[in-house]
């Protein structure tokens, strides 16, 4: 395996490819047992250089590739050595609607990977492709505004049976917002109380630097839903947006005394948490050993169970 240009060091690499060769591939092979044993990591990216079995969607290149290779075995090579065992796949945008990079890696490493697919929301009956998706394993749907303003986009027919579907067959919906959206979200929780909802990276707080009180009480407002769950993810890319991620932490106790640690769950958002000086070590170390607020029940949540009850259960 060639060395990924955006990992930290070479040694890094070379650790991680060690343990790879030494027994992570096997995934097929890992008792069940042990998968469980270890951390979920509830947000990652994969995709392949091969782009003739699994070609970009329209309007996308293979320059949007960055790196150009993030295969599940690359990954596997530095979630493993940091104790996570399982993974929640989230479908990557240049993919679009076509999830089968996705599905195939959940197919070759069975126990390993759960998926969170993208559907196309403007389509007649997104709930078709949805159910179509969970049969295959996928457990929970992306959904973004893109270019859309907010109440144009919660209020589409799609969303309407999106939202309902979710609710319907015990499904997550995995919002990609702004603070901005998460009144909207609100409405949408209001409208359907059983719809469970997993809020990706804080629903983007701090991204200009700051975390701003106003929408960190939006956020937590969300909390009243009790199938509201909220992602501890992208410490690369919010606040300071350097390890060892220390500033996060008030609205990290914040979140955990509002919504409390069985609807928290911490995420990397590789391979973006390992490019750029970051790395995975210190995604994870940040809940693991880092935040003295958290208790040890706090981190088995945070770092295990609550992916596991949304997405593998």
């Amino acid at each position: 395996m060639k060395q990924l240009p955006h990992l930290q060091s070479r040694r890094e690499f070379l650790a991680a490819s060690t343990a790879l060769t030494a027994g992570a591939l096997a995934g097929c092979a890992t008792p069940d047992a042990s998968l469980k044993q270890g951390f979920i990591d509830a947000h990652v990216h994969v995709w392949t250089p091969d782009t003739n079995a699994f070609p970009l969607a329209a309007g996308f290149q293979k320059s949007a590739m960055q790196p150009p290779s993030f295969t599940p075995e690359e990954l596997l090579a530095l979630a493993r050595p940091n104790g996570v065992t399982r993974v929640v796949l989230i479908q990557m945008s240049f993919y679009r609607f076509d999830n089968r990079y996705m599905l195939d890696a959940m197919r070759r490493f069975p126990g390993v990977f759960a998926g969170v697919g993208i559907v196309d929301d403007s389509a007649a009956r997104p709930q078709d492709a949805m159910r179509t998706l969970a049969k295959q394993g996928v457990r929970g749907f992306r959904i973004n505004p893109g270019s859309q303003t907010v109440d144009a986009w919660l209020g589409s027919p799609g969303m309407t049976e999106m939202w309902r579907c979710v609710g319907d067959d015990g499904l997550a919906l995995c919002p990609l917002i702004g603070p901005n959206a998460l009144p909207g979200i609100a409405a949408m929780c209001a409208k359907f109380p059983r719809t469970r909802v997993v809020i990706d990276h804080f629903a983007r707080i701090g991204v200009s630097g700051e975390f701003l009180e106003a929408d960190i009480a939006a956020l937590c407002a969300l909390a009243k839903f009790p199938h509201v769950h909220v992602k501890a993810s992208a410490f690369y890319a919010f606040g300071q947006k350097r390890a060892p991620y220390l500033d996060f932490g008030p609205m990290i106790r914040r979140l955990r005394d509002t919504f409390g640690p069985q609807r928290l769950m911490w995420a990397t958002d590789c391979p973006y948490q390992v490019q750029r000086g970051h790395t995975y070590a210190d995604s994870v170390a940040l809940i693991r050993d880092r935040l003295d607020f958290l208790s040890a029940r706090d981190r088995d949540w945070m770092l295990r169970r609550t992916a596991e009850k949304v997405f593998f259960a």
